[in-house]
C-alpha cells in the first residue's frame, strides 16, 4: 500500500539514493547528506510496503513564497501517479503554512504544469524582497534570485510558478 508522509530522520538514507540517481545523469542538483539531515522536516517522502520510493520537499524563501525541491520517484515506478501524489501534498503543506505562491526549477514541465505552474521569466518578488534574500545562504535561494554566482551549477532547467 502506498503511504504519503512526512520523512524521517530513517529515510534519508532513500532519499540520499533517489537524489543520487537523479544528480549523477545532471536531472537534478546534488545535494550533501548533511544538508538532507538538516532539511528532513521540508520532506514528503512515499512510502510503498515498508520502502521509500519517492520523495519531495517544500523550502519556505520568504512569508508568501516557497519552493518544490527535490521531487524524486524510483524510476521503475514512473507514470503511476507517486509524483503527483507528492507535488499534491506538498501543495496542501504550502497552503497549510499559509504560502500564497510555490515556485520550482525543474526539467519536468509537462508535470509541474498539470498541477498548475506555469513557465516564468525573471524573479516574481519586490524589490526590498529580493534584497533580503540576497542575504541568504542557501544555494536554492540563489538559483531563484538567478544570480551569477550559481550560473555554473544551473542545469537549464526552467523556472515556474504555481499561485495558490
Amino acid at each position: 500500500m502506498l503511504v504519503i508522509r512526512p520523512a524521517r530522520t530513517s529515510d534519508v538514507k532513500a532519499i540520499r539514493e533517489l537524489v543520487d540517481s537523479y544528480a549523477a545523469p545532471g536531472q537534478m542538483l546534488a545535494k550533501e547528506t548533511v544538508t538532507l539531515f538538516e532539511s528532513v522536516q521540508e520532506f514528503t517522502v512515499a512510502e510503498l510496503d515498508g520502502k521509500v520510493i519517492g520523495c519531495g520537499a517544500l523550502h519556505i524563501l520568504w512569508e508568501d513564497l516557497a519552493e518544490v525541491r527535490t521531487v524524486a520517484v524510483e524510476k521503475s515506478l514512473h507514470k503511476q501517479g507517486i509524483g503527483h501524489q507528492i507535488l499534491q501534498r506538498i501543495i496542501e503543506r504550502a497552503r497549510e503554512i499559509g504560502v500564497s505562491r510555490i515556485f520550482c526549477l525543474t526539467f519536468q514541465t509537462d508535470f509541474f504544469g498539470k498541477h498548475g505552474f506555469e513557465a516564468i521569466e525573471g524573479t516574481p518578488v519586490a524589490p526590498d524582497v529580493y534584497a533580503q534574500l540576497l542575504r541568504s545562504y542557501d544555494a536554492g535561494t540563489a538559483e531563484f534570485l538567478d544570480l551569477e554566482s550559481v550560473k555554473p551549477n544551473t542545469l537549464g532547467n526552467t523556472r515556474m510558478l504555481l499561485a495558490l
